[in-house]
């Protein structure tokens, strides 16, 4: 049977590698890394990212810059872009200019952030170990000797400011302790409201400019997934329809071009793995249906271990009864961090968690009145079951309060 398994495995191997593709020509280009020479739409954004940063390479005061805009609307792939033909100018022009990009969903603590600028600029630290200060003075120290200016992109910076809000705070301090060099930063962030939440001394410090990036319209995505399918797909294997198709879905999704392409490239493998010679709006369809389910797998998976624990109170709460109130949830809650154990959280807490999984639109958290008993709310999943009890599953605290019948 093994043997069987890894013949099957090999022809479908041999099958793709042997076979001349039909559909892509270079599916690279479709992939939410690629960032292509030039970006239709967002020459606006070029010209005034460049006019704020450009000064500074001549003696002026950097200012810092937030960025704002929704998912896809093309915040980094400018910024990258900027930065990289800045970089070129200087470099002709003999001036001394230097850069990192960090992404915060992954450089989330203000040692994390020093440390990768020390490696950005040739400078050997241990990823763990080293006090703070020790790396901060080492940083100093060699930025100061480069007489340069330095800008740090801080993507998704709402995501670093909630888990270590000093890291911002020691950045936007950093220009008073350098005697050589000036260091700039740029926030990137979905968040339109995050200046609003920042702590007033990182504010006062903050000195910044804003860019606002707004939606893509269906007929901005057109142009853009036009441009790539010229060079991703073989002539005439998209069906009329299917780019017009995508660049509707995308602008349903507030203007989001990496949801377009994500569509695009989607079904264009759908098509390929059926061995069809055109992609259809029916694989577009299909691929629509295969990007909702791994997105709602990826947030549910993200969750900490106490939402996921609620999470599975309301899935085996729904199991008992048709309807289901936060005092029913909190029972079963408190049972299964017994069970597991779990700190039990207070009903208040519990409260919280469930208002953060009806804002993911994980569940749906009505308000009812009991009359004199008060108010409560009528909880119900939003998402597919399968899915919740495949990701809770995973989870090994609580994968075993599914094998218990008395919960």
């Amino acid at each position: 049977m093994e043997e069987e398994n890894k013949t099957n495995i090999d022809d479908i191997f041999d099958k793709y590698l042997d076979a001349d593709t039909k559909i892509f020509a270079n599916r690279e280009v479709l992939s939410p890394h690629y960032v292509p020479d030039v970006l239709p739409h967002r020459n606006d954004k070029f010209d005034e990212l460049a006019k704020i940063i450009a000064p500074s390479l001549k003696e002026g005061s950097p200012s810092n810059i937030f960025i704002y805009g929704t998912t896809g609307t093309g915040k980094t792939a400018v910024t990258k872009q900027v930065l990289t033909r800045l970089k070129k100018s200087a470099e002709v022009r003999k001036l001394s200019f230097k850069y990192s990009y960090m992404n915060c969903q992954h450089v989330d603590t203000k040692y994390r952030v020093l440390t990768q600028l020390c490696e950005d600029i040739g400078i050997d630290v241990p990823f763990t170990g080293l006090h703070f200060d020790v790396i901060y003075q080492k940083f100093k120290e060699a930025l100061d000797k480069l007489n340069t200016l330095h800008i740090t992109v801080l993507d998704e910076v709402d995501m670093l400011y909630k888990k270590s809000s000093e890291s911002l705070y020691v950045l936007t301090r950093m220009n008073s302790d350098l005697e050589s060099s000036k260091l700039s930063i740029i926030g990137i962030t979905n968040d339109v409201n995050f200046k609003e939440t920042l702590d007033p001394r990182i504010r006062s410090s903050l000195s910044e400019e804003e860019i606002v990036f707004s939606p893509y319209t269906a007929e901005q995505l057109k142009d853009i997934l036009t441009q790539r399918t010229d060079v991703a797909f073989h002539k005439n294997v998209l069906d009329f329809g299917v780019i017009n198709l995508c660049s509707a879905i995308g602008a349903q999704q507030h203007g989001d071009a990496r949801r377009s392409l994500d569509l695009l490239r989607v079904a264009a493998e759908l098509a390929e793995r059926n061995g069809d010679e055109k992609v259809t709006e029916l694989h577009v369809r299909k691929a629509q249906q295969v990007i909702e389910r791994n997105t709602v797998i990826e947030v549910l998976s993200s969750l900490p271990i106490q939402t996921k624990a609620v999470l599975q109170s309301i899935f085996i709460g729904e199991g008992k009864s048709e309807e289901i109130t936060t005092g029913d949830v909190y029972e079963i809650y408190s049972k299964i961090c017994k069970l597991v154990r779990l700190d039990i959280l207070t009903a208040r807490r519990v409260g919280d968690l469930i208002n953060e999984l009806d804002m993911l639109g994980i569940v749906t958290a009505q308000v009812i009145s009991k009359g004199r008993y008060g108010r409560s709310k009528r909880i119900h999943l939003t998402v597919p079951h399968r899915q919740v009890r495949e990701v809770l599953e995973k989870e090994f605290r609580l994968t075993k309060i599914f094998e218990m019948e008395d919960i």
